[in-house]
């Protein structure tokens, strides 16, 4: 068993934990994700110990060069993690060997790794609204080379309206801009450094936190309150909420994707490099890739209530219960990073099969609302309008007739010209409305802002 003395809180104890508690308390198995953060923080906490006169500048120069090469060996996958040693900080420490052993003044593990997490979720952060501008180019490339093919729009999975594909695809692109918002508020919401507050009362060895907070890059200055700084998790239910809501995004595409890509409808193919068989039907030509997007989402939503759940009860400041943050918040960046860029990939390889989307689009019942339109302009109440040309559709019904030809015989030639599919789309004008117009300056706005 290791000697008490050896440990970093060992003076006060006269035995080490059990082997049973070293395996269940131990995190270095997934906290040494963090070990550029910690790097970093540690780095700029080394010069900010100089600047407080504790360290000279010869032994932070030693500690600044042995850090950069413990870097180096973890970079090379030839750094030895030791998980006697608990989590990422006490492994690095220890590396360094005896000229660490002035690092940790002045600082606690727990602004350490409040530091690190804050630095982590901002690396993340960017990599997320990297990921969800690739895919958006790619939905709106995608509405681009499709900018003439109609579909039925629906509601309660039910065909509604005629819309342009390019209209029904740049609808996730609005969403998606909304998800890279939400990033940018869990971005900025870490820009506060707590590194100095120390376990929770910050230390009689005053560090120039300001310094330490520039050097790492945190542009929003030090965090005010101690407590607070240890024990705020709110950033990271930030990027956990805002993975959740691109998550559900996504499986609401894959699930049009799903549909579009069924027999049924066969509005689309996905190419082969994003689909999968059947290991008994030969047939078979399964969208496997959008059905794990929309069965991952789940994983997303169950991770930000883990660590809601997880932090309801805590007094300040911290307490062990929030070493349980890092694996649903590492599993959440892993899941949406993926999901995303295969989503990407696949949109890229899937072809829209205008015949079928045409004919289905052709349903003179998409233009019913259409029709009780032309009978409002000709000074009839929206009421008895609608009331009207539901009697149609229920003769429509009974007797076989078409929509159009009924139309004409009861209201005009001008009735039966309501249900010119092209002319009907040129119509919907209104700002937001799917008019081939509307569409292109969309694509034309959406590519500008990607770019």
């Amino acid at each position: 068993m290791k000697n008490a003395s050896q440990r970093t809180w060992g003076g006060r104890f006269s035995a080490g934990p059990a082997e049973a508690v070293k395996q269940f308390s131990e995190s270095i198995s997934f906290d040494h994700r963090l070990w550029r953060q910690d790097i970093a923080g540690s780095i700029a906490h080394a010069q900010g110990l100089v600047k407080a006169g504790i360290l000279t500048k010869v032994e932070a120069g030693k500690i600044v060069s042995g850090l950069r090469a413990i870097a180096k060996q973890i970079e090379a996958g030839k750094f030895q993690w030791d998980p006697a040693l608990e989590d990422v900080h006490m492994n690095i420490e220890a590396a360094l060997g005896p000229v660490g052993k002035k690092l940790h003044t002045a600082r606690s593990r727990n602004d350490q790794v409040a530091t690190d997490l804050r630095l982590w979720v901002r690396d993340q952060s960017v990599e997320m609204l990297l990921a969800i501008r690739l895919l958006m180019q790619s939905v709106v490339n995608l509405a681009e080379a499709n900018q003439d093919v109609v579909v039925p729009g629906y509601t309660h999975l039910q065909r509604a309206q005629p819309v342009l594909v390019a209209h029904h695809l740049l609808a996730y692109v609005e969403a998606l801009g909304r998800d890279m918002d939400r990033f940018g508020l869990a971005l900025s919401e870490g820009m506060e450094s707590p590194l100095g507050s120390g376990a929770i009362a910050g230390s009689t060895l005053t560090l120039p936190r300001e310094f330490v907070a520039q050097e790492l890059g945190f542009g929003a200055g030090v965090t005010q309150n101690s407590m607070d700084a240890v024990s705020d998790r709110d950033f990271v239910l930030d990027f956990l909420y805002a993975a959740a809501v691109t998550g559900m995004h996504l499986s609401r595409l894959a699930e049009d994707f799903i549909l579009w890509s069924s027999t049924e409808f066969g509005f689309v193919r996905i190419g082969d490099a994003y689909t999968t068989g059947s290991s008994l039907m030969p047939q078979k030509k399964n969208p496997d890739v959008c059905e794990l997007v929309r069965g991952k989402t789940g994983r997303l939503y169950g991770n930000l209530v883990s660590v809601l759940t997880m932090l309801k009860g805590l007094p300040m400041t911290y307490n062990r219960d929030m070493q349980e943050d890092k694996e649903p918040l590492f599993d959440s960046a892993d899941t949406l990073l993926a999901s995303l860029q295969v989503l990407a990939g696949m949109l890229g390889d899937t072809k829209f099969n205008k015949v079928r989307c045409e004919a289905a689009a052709a349903d003179p019942m998409l233009l019913a609302t259409d029709l009780a339109d032309f009978l409002v302009s000709q000074g009839m109440p929206f009421r008895e309008a609608h009331h009207a040309v539901g009697a149609l559709v229920a003769e429509v019904e009974k007797t076989g007739t078409p929509l159009p030809k009924l139309a004409a015989q009861k209201y005009g030639a001008a009735a039966g010209k309501v249900f010119d599919l092209r002319r009907a789309l040129a119509a919907r004008q209104a700002t937001g409305a799917p008019a081939p117009r509307n569409v292109a300056a969309q694509i034309a706005r959406w590519k500008k802002l990607l770019r």
